[in-house]
């Protein structure tokens, strides 16, 4: 598996090393473990774009959702600004996801 590099005190993947641990776990040639990764991040991308959810069962789910507008506040000069309304990308983890991620090292 591809070790995550050193970034502001933080572990970070990048889309390289990620793509590399794909082709070293499904022994697929990083040509072809770039074009799925690509792949799955497209489809996922315009799935969301039509607001459509895309569910994975133990990961979580990409959806759309509405942000209202809102009053922000210029940091500069703390003059108030109206924020428009957006919709935005959110994702929810999956209960597996969270059960992997909370585990307890010893």
């Amino acid at each position: 598996m591809a070790q995550c590099t050193r970034f502001n005190k933080e572990l970070l993947m990048n889309k390289t090393e990620l793509i590399e641990a794909v082709a070293a776990h499904t022994e697929l040639t990083k040509a072809d473990a770039g074009r799925a990764v690509n792949a799955i991040i497209d489809v996922i991308t315009h799935a969301v774009a039509k607001k459509d959810d895309v569910q994975l069962i133990g990961f979580g789910t990409f959806k759309a959702a509405a942000r209202a507008a809102r009053t922000g506040k210029n940091p500069r000069t703390g003059e108030a600004l109206k924020i428009a309304a957006a919709v935005v990308p959110r994702f929810t983890a999956g209960a597996a996801f969270k059960a992997a991620v909370n585990t307890k090292k010893k």
